[in-house]
């Protein structure tokens, strides 16, 4: 028997007939992602159920000395779970338990597969005074993935990235055993991951290098009873940082985003500033709104808009807002973006050079900022569209976003779930001794070198 149908029989052995295969048009869809990136083999793909099978594989894996790449939705856009170097492919969405909601200490316990519009159909109708941070994507995005990519949500203006909100988590390391992190290490209870050492940065920001999270904790948050936007318009990126900080140091904002569109006609030209407000009576958010108004009353750079355009209330006031949308400015569905965290001084700079980057490569484009952690720095997030069916339209968006990378290292910033290039950018640009710890840490977690190899690589 061949060493390949070993494998499969293997695997087949561990999760089933029915969720384990080798066929070439099953594993076409884990070959690629939706972003811009180029397809990569695949040799297997397996979904488990429980932890115990999750262990199985991982030591077939070691045995084997064959690659493993867990995924969730497997919707980052910048192929993060697209093997580099082929293997098997731990596809996590069976298991999909919401394990217990604890409505004293405000926190979810949620099996890896769970995805966002689970949770959230599950609060509305069990535990309607309660919210998760909830990241602009598609409903079946996981939860764990999101937490473990540093993610953000329609809460990180106000609370922070939702890699903070992290309770707890249960992982099967690179070698096999189950290992637990935060307060149920030591506790039946998962409400918090200090004051223990916060080992959750073991696994936070690798991109499936260093372990499986199984089950995690995430931290929920009571629900307003009024949500609704305000508007602000300018034509001029330098008022932006300003536009951040005051909204910021009143402590208003829920969630705050600031864009610009190549399409509809009517957004060219023009950066919108739309700030989501919340309250619990009429006179809290009345005053909110009123407050706000009156920060810029005398700017003459800022326009208050009285009648919110319908498109911006529709996209930004639902949770969560609705980023799809980029998907359908250019024929043919596709777009990828650029997560540059910057400082919030930097935006202006950011904001123009990244419009003469997307007009050199004559992309169909849309820019976002959304200030994180209550305006300490920002997600600079240009979005670039092309057609999935024109290799032209393809190539000039991964070459738009390798400038954009480049530009927004040479500002200072950090980039968010960095595509493989992007990875390599960083590494140049970080701290020799910093690289060399992170290569310690993945080699004593992972000896055989099996998680997801090729991200955080040389």
């Amino acid at each position: 028997m061949s060493k390949e149908n070993l494998i499969y029989n293997s695997l087949v052995d561990i999760v089933g007939e029915d969720f384990a295969s080798n066929r070439r048009e099953e594993l076409y869809i884990y070959s690629r992602d939706l972003g811009a990136q180029p397809p990569r083999k695949v040799d297997y793909v397996v979904m488990p159920k429980t932890v115990d099978q999750v262990q199985k594989v991982v030591l077939l894996a070691n045995k084997e000395k064959i690659p493993i790449t867990p995924m969730g939705g497997g919707l980052t856009l910048s192929a993060l779970t697209v093997p580099i170097k082929g293997g098997i492919v731990l596809d996590m969405k069976r298991m999909d338990r919401i394990i217990e909601v604890n409505e004293t200490s405000k926190y979810a316990i949620v099996e890896a597969g769970v995805t966002q519009g689970a949770l959230k159909s599950y609060l509305e109708k069990n535990y309607p005074q309660f919210q998760h941070s909830t990241p602009e994507a598609p409903p079946m995005a996981t939860i764990a993935a999101n937490l473990l990519i540093h993610g953000h949500g329609h809460l990180t203006a106000m609370h922070g990235v939702n890699s903070t909100m992290i309770t707890g988590m249960e992982v099967v390391l690179p070698t096999g055993e189950v290992c637990k992190v935060g307060s149920c290490a030591v506790s039946p209870l998962w409400f918090t991951k200090g004051p223990l050492p916060d080992l959750t940065g073991l696994f936070t920001g690798w991109f499936g290098t260093t372990g499986i999270v199984t089950k995690i904790g995430i931290q929920l948050f009571p629900k307003p009873k009024l949500r609704d936007v305000v508007v602000f318009q300018t034509d001029i990126p330098d008022v932006l940082p300003e536009m951040v900080f005051k909204p910021f140091q009143a402590d208003i904002p829920e969630n705050f985003f600031i864009i610009q569109q190549d399409k509809p006609d009517w957004m060219l030209g023009h950066i919108y500033s739309v700030i989501l407000i919340t309250g619990n009576n009429e006179e809290e958010f009345e005053l909110k709104k009123k407050e706000l108004i009156e920060m810029f009353d005398e700017d003459e750079r800022v326009k208050f808009l009285e009648e919110t355009p319908p498109a911006l209330r529709r996209r930004f006031l639902e949770v969560p807002p609705f980023a799809a949308t980029a998907a359908d400015f250019a024929k043919g569905g596709g777009f990828e973006y650029v997560g540059g965290i910057l400082p919030v001084e930097k935006t202006p700079e950011a904001w123009r050079r990244g419009l003469e980057i997307a007009r050199r490569y004559n992309t169909v484009w849309s820019f976002v900022v959304q200030p994180l952690e209550n305006g300490h720095s920002v997600m600079f997030g240009p979005i670039f569209s092309f057609n999935r069916a024109d290799e032209r339209s393809i190539e000039n968006v991964r070459k738009a976003l390798d400038e954009t990378n480049k530009l927004v290292l040479e500002l200072g910033g950090l980039l968010w779930k960095p595509e493989l290039p992007g990875q390599k950018l960083m590494m140049e640009k970080m701290d020799p001794n910093t690289l060399e710890l992170m290569k310690r840490v993945k080699k004593t977690l992972d000896p055989n070198g099996i998680m997801n190899p090729g991200n955080w690589s040389d």
